[in-house]
């Protein structure tokens, strides 16, 4: 329609095309009496607009209008109708992309640094930054500020964790005096702010004062591994639903984990470990992934030999070898010395494989991008 098309012959034109969709839609619900009152109502309508006489046409538009409404009759909440409508196909398209493409995935664990960083707490000296600048480092780096003092003199009890709505995760300080809560998984909680039961804090002390820096949020993708396999040094994610001394160590309530890993073993491989060197099939692993842990440069340390009386299970001396079995993994993690992985639990099983970690798409640091 043209910019300078007066408005009724663009309402009549409107109505044209509602109309014709609408008996399109119906046909096979009208009798053979309002299906002809409907049609000659459009041939009208067509014959109006093409001599664009205005009188002559609002009265024909306001006899379609008449006839459709009689006929069919305007749904009750039929906005409502539509928004809920516009809503469940949003929600179809986004489960559906999520099915099939690309899988928003929070990194739980440290066992990847410094490729991607699970969630981690920094103790600070002196005050909190201001307002704006703690919203800011939020929304940039995923930094959460926390000042947490004792009023009283108090002896932690215990660390209760807690996800509300599948996502956020805080911890319960159940202490002699009550229970403080802090938004942080509860190892970040003891492992780098030192909140540990039997601890005593006095009046005013500070329990916890610094940030905590948010797990890296990444891509999941989904496609690839429908149309090859996985390949050795691809970051990979998979659920832990049938790996046995995995399941073993989790709430049975809380179901099966995704877990984000190295692939650093595919069927056939044989792997032994010469901390901090890997060796696959009798010669060291050439791959840059590879290589860029075992250079214990920039935050990496290279790959250690865990200890059996740490659980560990494989590749415990530099001697021991591992070979991969059919349809199956072997996962290390980058952080190797921190990492719970198939040294520990054995072998991720084909049908396990959810995708390949793509991209770090939040909190906008320095890892920001593609994971290599």
């Amino acid at each position: 329609m043209g910019l300078f098309t007066p408005p009724y012959l663009n309402h009549a034109r409107n109505l044209l095309e509602g109309a014709v969709k609408t008996l399109h839609h119906h046909r096979d619900l009208l009798h053979p009496g309002q299906l002809h009152s409907l049609e000659e109502a459009i041939s009208k309508l067509r014959e109006g607009i093409a001599r664009k006489d205005r009188p002559v046409l609002e009265r024909i538009s306001a006899e379609v209008e008449e006839r459709f409404a009689a006929v069919i009759p305007v749904r009750p909440h039929a906005a409502w109708a539509e928004h809920v409508e516009a809503i469940v196909v949003a929600v179809a398209l986004a489960v559906g992309f999520q099915a099939y493409f690309l899988k928003p995935f929070k990194i739980p664990t440290g066992s990847m640094q410094p490729t991607v960083f699970g969630m981690t707490g920094h103790p600070m000296e002196g005050p909190l930054p201001d307002p704006v600048t703690r919203a800011v480092n939020f929304v940039r780096l995923g930094w959460s500020y926390i000042d947490l003092k004792a009023p009283v003199e108090e002896q932690v009890l215990g660390l209760n964790e807690r996800t509300k709505l599948n996502f956020f995760t805080f911890t319960e300080v159940v202490t002699s005096a009550g229970t403080q809560s802090i938004f942080a998984p509860r190892d970040v909680v003891a492992r780098d702010f030192g909140v540990r039961p039997g601890r005593v804090y006095e009046a005013g002390e500070t329990i916890v004062h610094g940030y905590v820096q948010a797990g890296d949020q990444v891509f999941v993708d989904r496609m690839t591994y429908q149309f090859r396999n996985p390949r050795r040094s691809e970051v990979f994610v998979f659920t832990t639903s049938g790996i046995r001394r995995i399941e073993m160590s989790l709430d049975p309530s809380q179901g099966s984990e995704f877990y984000i890993k190295r692939l650093a073993g595919v069927p056939g491989d044989t792997l032994r470990i010469d901390s901090p060197k890997l060796y696959l099939n009798g010669e060291l692993a050439t791959q840059k992934p590879f290589l860029r842990v075992m250079s214990c440069e920039n935050g990496y340390r290279g790959y250690s030999n865990p200890s059996p009386n740490m659980g560990a299970q494989y590749l415990t001396t530099p001697e021991e070898t591992f070979t991969v079995p059919n349809h199956s993994f072997f996962a290390l993690g980058d952080n190797s010395f921190n990492s719970s992985d198939s040294r520990y639990w054995g072998i991720v099983p084909e049908q396990n494989v959810i995708g390949r970690g793509f991209f770090v798409y939040w909190p906008f640091s320095s890892r920001w991008g593609f994971i290599h």
